[in-house]
């Protein structure tokens, strides 16, 4: 038997410029804003994972986590307070019927809360789901057959399918060929946000086609690819014109990824490709906030205590509206990582990102108001900094 305990704890202030800058009212008179936002992020979790017998093993997950906004601005009154709740509970049972069959049966509920400045028509909800999954392991193929069937409170009951096929040509090469459906209830946040939620939004559904090959190419070497296709139904896209995500009737996503694993020298390198083509497919416009291409370089090495790491991302330009006028300029990204083990128990890391201090933005500010002075990109965190210490006791 095994259990384990997660605390999360994270607080900090947020100070940013106004999404409105200067506002020129119908007086005439301008009024400008210096917002800042507190902020609380923290979890706790526990489970117990046991195996009954040989045949059969459970694990039950139990967790509650909360997000705490509260804004204010240096220059006025203006107070407003934003926070959701989540208790969550899951069980799964693996069992294994013979040599070549297993099956993963389970259940998991959830239920969301909201308490805000402003009071809301919906403040609390749950969601309850059960799940089963068969998987057959023969010499020549293999598959997994998946049913799951949520019932939401706000937005009623859904089943969602998936399966994979696994054909092994030789040894060393597989090729996969798989199905998936997906369905997102909107959060507590896209929907009541202050100022950036649309109470109107709708589910979101999807289905996914993937064909993947997978190759052990040497004892040290490994490649991964993969061609996909997502067909989404009432996408939950942010609109940066209207400050509220919307639902985009029908979107489709088609893509490719590979990922090269090698070890170099004794550093065990990752390098990632993934091309996409996004698209609003009633407008055909390519959809916002979404790069064409990211290439990524991992590498990691251990020397007996001390680990060290790097990790550089580049990503292409995207658009930064929906009618794809204004682009976002690409940019790359170096990480740097370090840890140190210092018993058995107790590790510390040393975590860098955006190490060169890159000026970039990911998504840009627009209103159709004309009232609002200033359209501009946001700029994203520079050069952060992060010390961690881990401690797994020996019980």
């Amino acid at each position: 038997m095994e259990a384990g305990l997660n605390l999360l704890d994270n607080r900090g202030r947020s100070e940013y410029d106004s999404p409105f800058g200067r506002y020129v009212m119908a007086t005439g008179r301008s009024v400008e804003q210096q917002p800042y936002t507190d902020f609380t992020v923290s979890s706790v979790s526990s489970f117990i994972d046991a195996r009954l017998n040989e045949h059969w093993q459970s694990r039950v997950e139990i967790g509650h986590a909360e997000n705490r906004d509260f804004k204010h601005d240096k220059l006025s009154d203006e107070r407003a307070a934003f926070n959701t709740y989540r208790d969550s509970l899951n069980w799964q049972n693996d069992l294994t019927l013979d040599e070549h069959n297993s099956l993963i049966l389970g259940a998991d509920w959830y239920e969301d809360r909201v308490n805000a400045s402003t009071a809301y028509d919906e403040d609390s909800r749950w969601n309850r789901a059960a799940f089963i999954q068969h998987r057959f392991q023969g010499d020549s193929f293999s598959t997994e057959l998946g049913l799951r069937r949520d019932q939401n409170q706000q937005y009623g009951s859904q089943n969602t399918w998936s399966g994979t096929f696994t054909l092994p040509l030789n040894p060393d090469n597989d090729v996969l060929l798989s199905y998936s459906e997906g369905f997102r209830a909107p959060t507590f946040t896209d929907l009541y946000y202050p100022e950036n939620g649309n109470p109107n939004l709708k589910p979101e559904h999807s289905k996914s086609y993937e064909l993947q090959w997978r190759s052990q190419l040497t004892a040290s070497s490994r490649l991964e690819t993969s061609l996909y296709r997502t067909d989404i139904d009432q996408a939950i896209l942010y609109n940066n014109e209207v400050r509220h995500p919307e639902n985009i009737a029908s979107a489709r996503i088609n893509g490719f990824e590979a990922t090269l694993k090698q070890e170099l020298f004794g550093w065990q390198s990752n390098l990632g490709l993934a091309m996409i083509d996004p698209r609003d497919r009633k407008t055909g416009k390519t959809l916002q906030q979404r790069a064409r291409r990211t290439l990524s370089l991992d590498l990691d090495r251990r020397f007996d205590r001390l680990a060290l790491g790097a990790s550089w991302q580049a990503v292409s330009s995207s658009y930064g509206e929906r009618d794809n006028k204004k682009r976002l300029g690409g940019y790359g990204l170096l990480g740097l990582r370090s840890s140190w083990t210092l018993t058995s128990e107790v590790e510390l890391s040393l975590k860098v990102d955006n190490a060169l201090d890159k000026t970039y933005a990911r998504t840009r500010y627009s209103h159709l108001d004309p009232g609002f002075q200033n359209n501009h990109n946001y700029r994203e965190e520079g050069r952060t900094w992060m010390l961690g210490v881990t401690w797994t006791p020996e019980l």
